[in-house]
């Protein structure tokens, strides 16, 4: 059996809610300990600018 990593980063995926991605963490064996929102950039009239802010939750492996 393989050790499975200590820290993860989860992203909030395009059609998923913030509670079903704590709930994916949940089921892979991680609770979150830190939550981050990374902008998203897009080109726009030759000028880059924030289409969307990307919600990522670092998680730790829930000890058994």
């Amino acid at each position: 059996m393989t050790n499975p990593k200590r820290k993860k980063k989860f992203k909030v995926e395009e059609n998923e809610s913030l509670s079903d991605c704590l709930e994916r963490m949940k089921t892979e064996g991680y609770t979150p300990v830190r939550r981050s929102e990374v902008p998203v950039f897009k080109e726009e009239n030759g000028a880059r600018v924030v289409s969307h802010q990307q919600i990522e939750f670092e998680g730790r492996r829930i000890e058994d």
